[in-house]
């Protein structure tokens, strides 16, 4: 992974006929963390991560744990103290976490999409890299680091479970499995203001990226058919890029109130046709994503967040 485009980002920026402003945008994408954004790490609660399981499935997540559970040792490394829960779909991917040194497990790098967000302040930033699971976290080799705009981001607080709270509802988790969205998980999915994609090119390169609007922007077209706006952005087109040579895909809706998540692999491809987007407040292009596996995950997360204040950046809902 270079801090270039590659020939599918190229592609849709051509087609979107904004390759001088993803020209301009290439000076957001480094290397390195900056001193700024070590500190802004540190204060995070939660990253949400991107990878592709063993089955060639698509998947994002998040890793939660108390400020500070992120760590910039130096501008070339992350450390996230957290790893994901067994029933996690990335769990498998991300351990053993106990695999002794020396071990091709414990010695072979998972490539990852990153994301931290804040949303009290609507800051956000993309880091991408290779991961080495080891016990109770990843060692992060970052590749790509990027700065993203506040654009679509929902203003939240945060507050954490007391432990004794924590450990009660975990000990009373379920995990529904299935290869179609539920009436009620279709719900979820009208509901949401926010949502996580995760996407990889096709040499394997992951990348997880943010998605917001009002609710109701992510249409149900059927049990295992969606579609949402892509709104104006910073002409980068990374998720796009990807899917133009890769359509494997994962989504990740976060229950901001209980701490449930719901996490959704499938494929996804840009819709171009001009009748078809203009039907659409604010959008500039549509994805379609198809499910093929669904998973959700009750008391997930220790975090509990506020009631959202919504951007002012969102397009109307038709």
């Amino acid at each position: 992974m270079a801090t270039g485009y590659h020939p599918g980002e190229l592609l849709v920026q051509h087609r979107a006929d904004l390759a001088g402003e993803a020209t301009f945008s290439l000076g957001a994408i480094g290397e390195s963390v900056p001193a700024v954004a070590a500190d802004f790490l540190a204060e995070q609660p939660m990253i949400i991560l991107g990878g592709t399981d063993r089955a060639g499935r698509v998947w994002a997540t998040q890793l939660t744990g108390d400020p500070g559970f992120l760590r910039s040792p130096d501008p070339r490394t992350l450390i996230i103290d957290a790893l994901p829960l067994p029933e996690d779909p990335l769990a498998d991917l991300l351990g053993p976490a106990d695999a002794p040194a020396g071990t091709a497990d414990a010695e072979r790098p998972v490539r990852l999409g990153m994301i931290a967000i804040e949303p009290a302040t609507r800051r956000r930033m993309r880091l991408n890299g290779r991961a080495f699971p080891g016990v109770g976290g990843l060692h992060v080799a970052l590749d790509q680091v990027i700065a993203n705009c506040p654009k679509y981001l929902q203003k939240r607080d945060f507050r954490i479970l007391r432990a004794d709270d924590a450990q009660a509802r975990a000990a009373a988790r379920t995990v529904t499995s299935g290869t179609a969205l539920s009436a009620a998980q279709q719900r979820t999915v009208r509901e949401a203001d926010t949502f996580f994609v995760a996407t990889a090119s096709d040499s394997g390169d992951a990348d997880a990226s943010h998605r917001g609007g009002n609710p109701g922007f992510v249409q149900v077209l059927s049990p295992t058919r969606l579609r949402w706006p892509d709104y104006i952005g910073n002409a980068m087109f990374l998720t796009l890029g990807n899917l133009a040579l890769n359509p494997a895909a994962g989504i990740l809706f976060p229950n901001w109130t209980t701490g449930s998540v719901l996490h959704l692999s499938g494929t996804a491809h840009t819709v171009w046709d001009e009748e078809e987007r203009s039907r659409v407040p604010g959008a500039q292009r549509l994805v379609e994503f198809s499910v093929t596996d669904v998973r959700e995950i009750s008391a997930a997360s220790p975090l509990r967040w506020s009631e959202p204040g919504y951007s002012r950046f969102n397009p109307p809902v038709s």
